[in-house]
């Protein structure tokens, strides 16, 4: 999992955090494995390369405070984010996934965690400006609402494209729009709109 990722605190914290926790007991043995896991509702646990590899492309600019985190999910990402940022507001379109989550963040004692059960392409504007945005579905382009609620300076990284076209960006917020940066080729589930 090592394998291109130079961020010696975000590897140190995925060698310490327990995956096991995050999906279900029938896949526990597979957790450590370097693969997507499915935690129901047509979702996965994302691989841990791709876990470390998006959140060290999220704090090369600079360590952010406050992040919103587009798919809660397992909540996996998010205790990862909790573990480095001084705020995360997650945001997760299953509730069941999103209640699941919410105990497991609670178990591991990570208070700094705000869940919330809405659509996530439209972020959490509330809390807006953030100076992060990770996303953890891929939506067909950039998604203007989120690029709105990024802090001039911020960064989002995202998974992008359909199907198998899919690349992994890191986007700089600027005071005219953004700029991009193609990071590698990834494959996610997609971005969904609505709740479920």
């Amino acid at each position: 999992m090592g394998a291109g990722i130079r961020n010696g605190e975000v590897l140190d914290l995925l060698s310490r955090l327990p995956r096991h926790r995050f999906v279900d007991e029938a896949l526990a043995s597979h957790a450590y494995e370097d693969a997507a896991l499915p935690i129901g509702h047509g979702q996965t646990i994302s691989q841990p390369y791709a876990v470390a590899r998006m959140t060290e492309a999220l704090l090369e600019p600079r360590q952010p405070h406050a992040v919103l985190e587009i798919g809660t999910g397992s909540g996996f990402q998010t205790a990862v984010l909790a573990s480095l940022a001084r705020r995360v507001y997650s945001v997760e379109r299953v509730a069941a996934l999103l209640e699941t989550a919410r105990r497991r963040l609670a178990e591991l004692r990570l208070r700094n965690v705000r869940l919330r059960h809405a659509d996530g392409a439209l972020g959490w504007p509330e809390y807006a400006p953030f100076d992060a945005i990770l996303v953890t579905a891929a939506p067909p382009g950039i998604p203007r609402a989120l690029v709105q609620q990024l802090r001039i300076g911020g960064c989002m990284v995202l998974p992008m494209g359909l199907g198998t076209e899919q690349v992994l960006v890191r986007l700089i917020r600027t005071p005219n729009g953004y700029t991009p940066e193609i990071l590698e080729p990834v494959n996610f589930v997609p971005l969904l709109s609505g709740l479920a």
